[in-house]
């Protein structure tokens, strides 16, 4: 058996990202009047997710430009050389370039909920992987494998307890 096949055959084949959506449309780009308004606001120099990709080229491992837009798949998560490459990598992508003090605007959909709730003014902590406890007797479980977001919506602005108030 192949590294990429399984009891149920290739992976790739089976893969949404590989096989492309049910109308046999396989990439989606930014609609040209979005694009637009994010080019004027932004003033994007670098798209580290080109259509049509060149060949060889990753938009994971090039450095990217002063000013980036990025959409990258909207796919699950693909193996290349060994890697997993899905939305983390992206956003530690992201992340990595915006210290070196590059502009990144990455797009990537969410559910409606979370935008409402932060439209809404709500703090967002991670709570790690929480471990729930079972309601029959208590114990803990082995937790999700993903981590929980906490929304705090508070109709006053609270210090989070532990920081000291610097003093003037």
């Amino acid at each position: 058996m192949a590294a990429d096949e399984d009891l149920l055959g290739p992976r790739p084949a089976r893969d949404k990202f590989h096989r492309g959506a049910l109308d046999g449309r396989h990439y989606w780009l930014t609609p040209p009047a979005l694009l637009k308004e994010i080019q004027r606001e932004f003033g994007v120099t670098f798209d580290p997710c080109p259509f049509p990709k060149p060949e060889g080229f990753d938009g994971l491992t090039a450095e990217w430009g002063a000013s980036n837009y990025v959409n990258p798949p909207f796919g699950g998560v693909i193996m290349a050389d060994g890697r997993k490459r899905g939305p983390t990598a992206w956003a530690r992508k992201a992340i990595a370039e915006h210290r070196k003090g590059k502009r990144v605007i990455l797009v990537y959909p969410i559910d409606k909920w979370v935008l409402m709730l932060l439209a809404a003014g709500a703090q967002v902590r991670n709570l790690g992987d929480v471990k729930w406890c079972a309601t029959e007797d208590g114990s803990p479980g082995p937790g999700m494998g993903r981590h929980i977001a906490m929304f705090v919506l508070d109709p006053k602005p609270r210090r989070r307890r532990g920081r000291r108030r610097e003093q003037p």
